[in-house]
């Protein structure tokens, strides 16, 4: 193509991709989401420049130097960012389906939709850590030259972990079971980034290597970094490219799944039949299955670090965060959407009186016995001596009784429908109350935990929680039905919501 409408086609795109929010349907709602996520951002930017100065003040002095304590530890740094990018960075399959009705070839858009991904400002946003830090430790040894070097050297590794990332993204659409495999990779790097020698760990010494030539603007560092950049490309593009004609000519594929009635919850009448609904929605729905996977995934990650390293012991609030967060992470991941699911057939449940509080309680009983996996998960601590039984205890009835309730008020205000076979990047639908309320019922019971531990021993912070958690389980008919009469008298609103956003 000529450059000319290579450059128009360019600019194109780029318009549409930053106006694509002001066309979703809810933008009047996503506003004020989208203020409440640049005050977040902003608090993480400030956060990592304080984490820049105190890295610095922290390393000072040490047998090495403070960049290359910071250089040898990337592996940590990329984890981290692989990891954050799922909530933050789609596909570009996602994004070309709307342009395949133009005359613009698959590979001009593929090409501008990667380098796009490459130079997307995400992959500066550590740079709040590595300016100020960069800055107090670079310019003594290598100049501001080294220091750009530095910075720089540091931005590429981000862009080729994205595009590490978008492969392994690409793949996960396709079977989720190819999360196997960065998983082992990370935690061999891992392993190696942990007990290691500094005069002779081939990891640590590689990276420190590498960002000393990049602060000497070795060309050596910038080959390995087009060797390593330019094959991920590739893949990517060859990748993408067959995502891309499956997601535009894909057709429904109807899985045959061994039919269980369960005819045990048949004697439970109404709820048993909507139990019988959460399990299968949880075993058969897209969203629904990743969200369970997802959370268990990181209550394991959590447990298995708890129990068999020494890492969280010095810090006491580590200990009730995990503990809390195990039982109350997956809760929170599924509630913070109640009702929205069945968006896609509320004209339904509105034909029968109550039909509405039985489904109610069917997710709740669903979301107590749920609670049975991160109590499983915690014998690994209390087989390490880390917590008792009675603090496990203690947490799983606190989050039936008390953070359940509390995440469960917005079965009134949802009212928006979530497609139970889109992939989680897509849902991006959370309003300020789901974040609101998604964050209270993380963060508030961990500080009541940890107000009670440091005012009491643990055993009479355990017994207290469980009489809380107790209280609040038992009382659950009473909730439920007061939850269930506000939202009757929201009905014809949040049937309007639903109806929109389908």
């Amino acid at each position: 193509m000529e450059f000319s409408r290579v450059r128009l086609l360019y600019k194109l795109i780029s318009h549409n991709q930053r106006l694509q929010a002001r066309r979703h349907p809810m933008f009047e709602k996503k506003m004020v989401m989208k203020i409440l996520s640049y005050i977040f951002i902003a608090f993480w930017a400030v956060y990592l420049v304080m984490l820049g100065f105190a890295a610095y003040s922290y390393f000072e002095g040490s047998a090495l130097e403070a960049f290359d304590w910071i250089d040898g530890g990337m592996i940590w740094f990329l984890i981290v960012d692989f990891l954050s990018r799922f909530a933050m960075q789609e596909t570009p399959a996602q994004n070309i389906k709307q342009y395949k009705l133009h005359n613009i070839p698959t590979g001009f858009l593929l090409h501008t939709f990667l380098l796009r991904m490459g130079l997307q400002p995400y992959n500066l946003f550590w740079a709040f850590f590595f300016v100020p830090f960069g800055l107090l430790s670079i310019p003594h040894f290598y100049g501001i030259t080294g220091f750009f070097g530095f910075i720089i050297g540091w931005w590429l590794m981000y862009v080729l972990n994205s595009y590490w990332y978008l492969l392994w993204r690409t793949l996960l659409n396709r079977n989720f079971f190819f999360i196997v495999i960065p998983v082992i990779t990370y935690a061999a790097l891992a392993y190696f980034g942990i007990f290691f020698d500094t005069d002779s760990q081939w990891l640590f010494q590689g990276t420190v290597r590498l960002m000393r030539g990049f602060c000497q603007w070795n060309p050596m560092c910038w080959l390995l970094f087009v060797a390593a950049v330019v094959p991920l490309y590739i893949v990517n593009f060859r990748l993408q490219k067959v995502a891309i004609y499956v997601e535009i000519a894909k057709t429904e594929v109807v899985k045959q799944f061994k039919t269980h009635n369960m005819t045990f919850l048949d004697r439970f009448g109404v709820i048993g039949e909507y139990f019988k609904l959460e399990l299968k929605s949880t075993v058969r729905n897209l969203v629904v299955r990743k969200q369970f996977i997802t959370g268990a995934l990181c209550m394991l990650m959590l447990c298995g670090l708890f129990s068999f390293s020494d890492i969280y012991d010095e810090f006491p609030f580590m200990r009730v965060f995990i503990c809390m967060y195990c039982f109350t992470c997956l809760g929170v991941m599924t509630l913070t959407m109640v009702m929205c699911a069945e968006g896609n057939y509320i004209d339904g449940l509105m034909v029968r009186k109550e039909t509405v509080l039985s489904l109610l309680k069917a997710k709740y009983y669903f979301q107590c016995m749920i609670l049975i996996v991160p109590l499983l998960f915690s014998i690994m601590p209390i087989m390490e001596g880390k917590i008792t039984w009675l603090t496990a205890l203690g947490c799983m009835l606190f989050t039936s009784g008390a953070v359940f309730p509390f995440i469960f008020q917005l079965a009134v205000y949802n009212d928006m429908t979530i497609h139970l076979n889109e992939k989680l990047t897509k849902t991006g639908r959370d309003t300020k109350v789901q974040m609101l309320m998604a964050g209270g019922a993380l963060f508030l019971p961990m500080l009541v935990m940890y107000a009670l531990v440091e005012c009491f021993d643990d055993s009479i912070a355990s017994i207290l929680m469980l009489s809380i958690g107790l209280i609040g389980t038992v009382l659950h008919p009473l909730w439920l039905r007061d939850i269930y009469k506000r939202f009757m008298k929201r009905r014809y609103a949040n049937m309007d919501g639903f109806r929109n956003s389908r």
